[in-house]
C-alpha cells in the first residue's frame, strides 16, 4: 500500500551510498523520512489530535508512509508545496474536501518537522446527488455539469440566488435564518465553520431553482433588466433586440410581482427569456392545443372577443365580455355547473377564456390575459388575434 517500513528499500542508504548512486545517473526522488510505525501492536501506534474547524477533534495514527515531496522531475508534490506555501504565504486556514482526511496526517509530521504552526483545516463534506439509481453519489466532474460554475453563468442563474443556495447547504441554520429574516442582506447572516455538515451534503437543482424564484423576486425589475441584458451580451447576443424598449421589457418582468400573493415565474436568464418570449413577434409561436371542450369553436369565439374587445376596459368589464361571449356560445359560467350537468354544456368559461389565452400568447399557463394585453398594446393584440384567424 505504499513505501514505509522494511519496504522503503532507500531510506537507510549511507551518505556514500547516495553519492554513488547519483554519480551513475540513477534517478531519484525525496522522501519524507517518516517517524511512524505501523507495524507495532495496536496499543503502541503512536497517535495525534488535531482540531478541525468543521469536525472537531481528530485522533488519527501518526503518518507512516515515506511521501515523496519532491518528484524525480524536480516538481514538488502537493503534500509538501502545500506545507512551504501556505507557511509563507500565512495562511489560516485551510479548506478542502473531505477526500484530503486520510492526507492530514502527513501533513502534521511536515509541519512538526519543518518546525512550523499548522493552519487550522476545515475538511468540508463532499457535495452528493441522487443517482439515476435513486442513491446517493458524489458530484462528477466527468458526469455532472453542475458542478462547474461555467453551467450556471451559461443559463444564466443569477449570482445572488446561488449564493444563497449554497448558504443553504453550507450552514445548518441558514435557512432558520433567512425565514426569520425574509429581506435581510445575506451578509448579514453569520456564516460559521462549526455548522457545516460533516457528512455529504446533498446538491438539489431543483431547491436552487425555488430559492432563486425568492432571491428574483427581491430583485427590482430594472435590476433584473440590467443583469439579462449583461447575460444576453455575453452568451446570448442574438437577444439583443429585446433590450431595445426598457420599459416594454421591465413592465413585461414586473408582472404580477406587485400582488399580495407576487407570481414566482423567473428562475434563471435562459429560463425568463422562453418564459417571456410571447411578447415579441418573431419569438412568437402556438405551443399548446387548444382545450378540447373548445377546440370546435375556436374561430367564433376569436371573432366574437375581436367584435367585442375595447382595450380601455378594466379587468372587470374586460372578463365581464367573455363571459357574455361563454353563456351565448352554450358554455357554463361556472366551472362547477359544468362538473356537476357536463350534457348541458360545451364546456366553462374556462375553456372560452384559455382558448383566447393559446391564440394570443401560444399557451394554456400565463399570467393575467388582461394585463398581458395591457403590456402588448391595442394594436398588437388585434393584429396576433387576427393572424391567429
Amino acid at each position: 500500500p505504499g513505501i514505509y517500513g522494511k519496504w522503503a528499500k532507500n531510506r537507510n542508504l549511507s551518505l556514500e551510498e547516495v553519492e554513488e548512486k547519483l554519480a551513475s545517473g540513477l534517478p531519484y526522488v525525496i522522501r519524507l523520512k517518516s517517524d511512524g510505525d505501523m507495524s507495532l501492536p495496536e496499543d503502541q501506534i503512536r497517535r495525534f489530535e488535531v482540531e478541525d474547524a468543521i469536525r472537531g477533534t481528530l485522533n488519527m495514527p501518526y503518518n507512516d508512509q515515506d511521501t515523496v515531496i519532491l518528484k524525480a522531475t524536480g516538481i514538488p508534490t502537493y503534500h509538501f508545496a502545500h506545507a512551504i506555501d501556505d507557511h509563507l504565504m500565512g495562511t489560516t486556514h485551510v479548506v478542502r474536501g473531505a477526500e484530503w482526511l486520510p492526507s492530514l496526517p502527513i501533513h502534521v509530521e511536515l509541519f512538526e518537522k519543518l518546525g512550523w504552526e499548522p493552519p487550522i483545516y476545515c475538511h468540508t463534506a463532499q457535495l452528493m446527488k441522487i443517482g439515476e439509481d435513486g442513491n446517493k453519489r458524489k458530484l462528477s466532474k466527468r458526469h455532472d455539469p453542475e458542478l462547474s460554475l461555467d453551467y450556471y453563468r451559461k443559463l444564466g442563474y443569477h449570482p445572488a440566488a446561488v449564493r444563497e443556495y449554497l448558504l443553504t447547504i453550507l450552514n445548518s441554520n441558514f435557512e432558520e435564518w433567512r425565514i426569520a429574516n425574509p429581506d435581510a442582506d445575506i451578509d448579514e447572516f453569520q456564516f460559521t465553520t462549526e455548522k457545516m455538515s460533516n457528512s455529504g451534503a446533498l446538491f438539489d437543482l431543483n431547491k436552487l431553482n425555488d430559492i432563486s424564484k425568492d432571491v428574483l423576486l427581491r430583485i427590482s425589475a430594472s435590476d433584473l433588466f440590467d443583469f439579462l441584458k449583461s447575460w444576453a451580451d455575453e452568451f446570448k447576443p442574438e437577444y439583443a433586440h429585446l433590450f431595445e424598449d426598457r420599459q416594454y421589457l421591465e413592465r413585461i418582468l414586473d408582472i404580477g410581482r406587485q400582488e399580495a400573493k407576487p407570481r414566482k415565474d423567473h428562475i434563471y436568464a435562459q429560463q425568463m427569456i422562453e418564459n417571456i418570449s410571447y411578447f415579441f413577434d418573431d419569438m412568437f409561436k402556438i405551443e399548446d392545443e387548444m382545450p378540447a371542450e373548445a377546440a370546435s369553436d375556436v374561430a367564433e369565439i376569436i371573432t366574437k372577443y375581436l367584435e367585442t374587445y375595447d382595450h380601455a376596459d378594466d379587468q372587470s368589464q374586460w372578463f365581464e365580455k367573455i363571459r357574455q361571449i361563454s353563456q351565448e356560445m352554450g358554455y357554463a359560467l361556472k366551472p362547477k355547473d359544468f362538473k356537476k350537468n357536463p350534457d348541458q354544456f360545451k364546456g366553462h368559461v374556462g375553456h372560452v377564456s384559455t382558448a383566447i389565452r393559446v391564440a394570443l400568447m401560444g399557451r394554456q399557463q400565463s399570467p393575467d390575459v388582461w394585463e398581458i394585453q395591457q403590456i402588448l398594446g391595442e394594436e398588437r393584440t388585434r393584429e396576433r388575434l387576427s393572424k391567429f384567424l
